[in-house]
């Protein structure tokens, strides 16, 4: 039996980041997919359908505070570990989305199969991600009630313009991860320095599944419905497709360490722009949808954690 594996929660300037392990044993669930792509009342009502249905689940978390201690990458391997620990039935295989393996250094590693998408393609990962998902709203929402005025339940943790303002205003909580470089200025500290040195390095690709991870979120969280990610063909690729009010955005995900030399979005050329249109306009094709009013947007991450820093919609 194979145990799906997926997170949420590694973009967010707040709250914790969260794990989910669930065995489905063969159970089918009508609906299960990549939790971004659902309404939160969709995902809700899964989530008790996984719960009821699973023949096991559980959820690992790891804080901010901890979160700030270890880095990023060593809280990912925490918090899978601890999910993977509350399965109760002996399984076979476990599938984790992605490319990192986050058992490699546990006698759980071998038995590991990393897959982009996986959220999307393996419906024990896509139970995983929606239960993770709802298990951190859940809590992003009830913060709301300890910590009023900065919106943990809409925005839940991430860095939208409405909690820049509630923090310029109230301050940093408790709740927020200090070691982000956005967090580490209002406190009018370098970023993390030390926790940077003791993270063990990371690829360009791992950065950028990182960054396109956060975009989504990013987007899902400001109202938009993620159709497509990493939509390929042989002569062009999308990063994600995103819809809202019935206006198609086909965004191209750009990460700069830093916002020198005009960040992401001095990536985007006159050929990269053009080749942004044609990718739009045969994926529009493709799918029988050649007069939907359509939009290129460009969504700019930055730092060693990615965060969205730029929105740009281009008409």
């Amino acid at each position: 039996m194979i145990v799906g594996i997926d997170e949420v929660g590694r973009g967010p300037w707040a709250g914790p980041l969260v794990f989910g392990a669930v065995v489905l044993g063969g159970v089918e669930i009508e609906g299960l997919t990549d939790s971004k792509k659902l309404t939160k009342k969709k995902r809700e009502a899964l989530d008790v359908l996984i719960r009821e249905k699973a023949l096991s689940c559980g959820l690992g978390w790891v804080s901010a505070e901890e979160l700030d201690k270890v880095g990023m990458s060593k809280a990912c391997e925490l918090a899978c570990r601890r999910a993977l620990e509350q399965v109760t039935v002996p399984y076979s295989e476990i599938v984790i989305d992605g490319t990192v393996n986050f058992l490699k250094d546990t006698g759980k590693g071998p038995y590991v199969t990393t897959m982009k998408q996986a959220d999307l393609l393996v419906p024990s990962v896509s139970a995983a991600s929606i239960l993770a998902k709802v298990a951190r709203d859940t809590f992003m929402k009830e913060q709301d009630a300890l910590y009023p005025g900065y919106g943990f339940g809409s925005h839940v943790g991430y860095g939208t313009k409405q909690h820049v303002e509630a923090l310029k205003l109230l301050g940093v909580t408790p709740l927020h991860r200090k070691s982000f470089a956005p967090i580490a200025e209002l406190l009018g500290k370098e970023t993390t320095r030390e926790l940077r040195e003791e993270r063990p390095p990371v690829t360009t690709r791992e950065i950028g599944d990182s960054s396109e991870d956060v975009a989504a979120e990013y987007l899902h969280a400001h109202g938009y419905n993620v159709v497509e990610r990493n939509w390929k063909t042989k002569a062009c690729e999308i990063d994600i497709v995103a819809e809202k009010d019935g206006v198609w955005y086909f965004v191209e995900v750009k990460h700069r360490k830093t916002d020198r030399h005009g960040g992401g979005l001095a990536a985007i050329t006159k050929k990269k722009l053009n080749q942004m249109k044609l990718a739009a306009r045969i994926y529009a094709h493709w799918n029988k949808a050649d007069d939907a009013d359509m939009r290129l947007a460009v969504v700019v991450t930055t730092g060693d954690q990615p965060v969205v820093t730029k929105v740009l919609v281009i008409d």
